[in-house]
């Protein structure tokens, strides 16, 4: 007999308020590791500069509880659900809640960035607000939540095209030139997820996904790892720059994945502006909640 307790609408309202608002106020860890590297890798005077004064303002809004942007962006979930967890809640309601409970607690206040896409009217809530993302996990035993806000900056340069039995050179050459048409408005250094492969949404999930795996890490499968290497090489050569002040730092990392599909192959191109804003949570059955990041 299972007597552990059923995760909750009020762990899961509360979990996911909490997340939003510390990915408003302070940037990953793999995130400082990596402008702490660029600033010691970087060869140009003015660049160096930039990127010491990126990880001074991270440091700051995380001391002082500042937002680390003025884009809090909207609210962005990707969950993650064990196939042994007990769930007795209405899950979507939870999120909604949540987020509204953060705009009424959070301080400094936040602005109203949710905007209806046909009247262009804004507000904190929307239709699909919060934006859900859904997976499985087998075998485990509790509720992954991941918040990642996206903000204006790097979303507006988001970008998918579908081709016929590309070759591997059309598709980097694809993803560089969203790089390209990009420039330095999504507030460089970024991170890039590509996912290629599968149906048109779902290699727009892949690369929305792949941009929250940690900075250093590479694809297990070698000619994928062969390919972010690439890209990310071509991406820091294109000059750009932190913040667009030129330099060698235009990319922290370049993160693809795949999925088998059809001839028809969809490539998705996505960013995260430098603040990488992630942070990740797990609530377990028996309601205990341990924050990944």
């Amino acid at each position: 007999m299972n007597l552990s307790m059923a995760v909750t609408y009020d762990l899961v309202r509360d979990v996911s308020r909490e997340l939003y608002a510390r990915a408003l106020m302070k940037i990953p860890q793999d995130t400082h590791r990596a402008l702490a590297e660029a600033e010691r890798r970087e060869t140009d005077d003015k660049s160096r500069r930039v990127l010491r004064f990126l990880q001074a303002s991270a440091r700051k809004s995380e001391a002082e509880g500042r937002h680390a942007c003025s884009d809090a962006g909207f609210p962005t979930f990707f969950v993650k659900i064990g196939t042994r967890l007990t769930l007795d809640l209405d899950l979507r309601r939870a999120f909604v809640d949540g987020f509204a409970a953060m705009v009424e607690t959070i301080d400094p206040p936040i602005l109203k960035f949710i905007t209806n896409p046909l009247t262009q009217e804004r507000s904190y809530a929307g239709k699909d607000m919060p934006n859900l993302t859904f997976d499985v996990l087998d075998g485990a035993d509790y509720l992954e939540i991941t918040c990642s806000p996206k903000a204006l900056g790097s979303g507006r340069w988001a970008a998918l095209e579908v081709f016929s039995y590309p070759t591997l050179e059309q598709i980097e050459a694809y993803v560089i030139d969203c790089v390209m048409r990009a420039g330095s408005q999504h507030c460089p250094p970024v991170i890039i997820g590509v996912g290629i492969g599968g149906s048109f949404d779902n290699a727009a999930k892949i690369a929305k996904r792949a941009t929250l795996r940690e900075i250093g890490t590479a694809h297990p499968e070698p000619m994928v790892a062969e390919m972010e290497a690439r890209l990310l090489e071509a991406v820091n050569a294109t000059g750009f720059g932190p913040m667009g002040q030129g330099g060698d730092t235009t990319a922290l990392a370049v993160h693809v994945d795949y999925s088998a599909g059809h001839g028809f192959v969809p490539v998705a191109v996505c960013f995260n502006c430098w603040i990488n804003r992630r942070t990740t949570a797990r609530i377990h059955n028996d309601g205990t909640v341990i924050h990944v990041e």
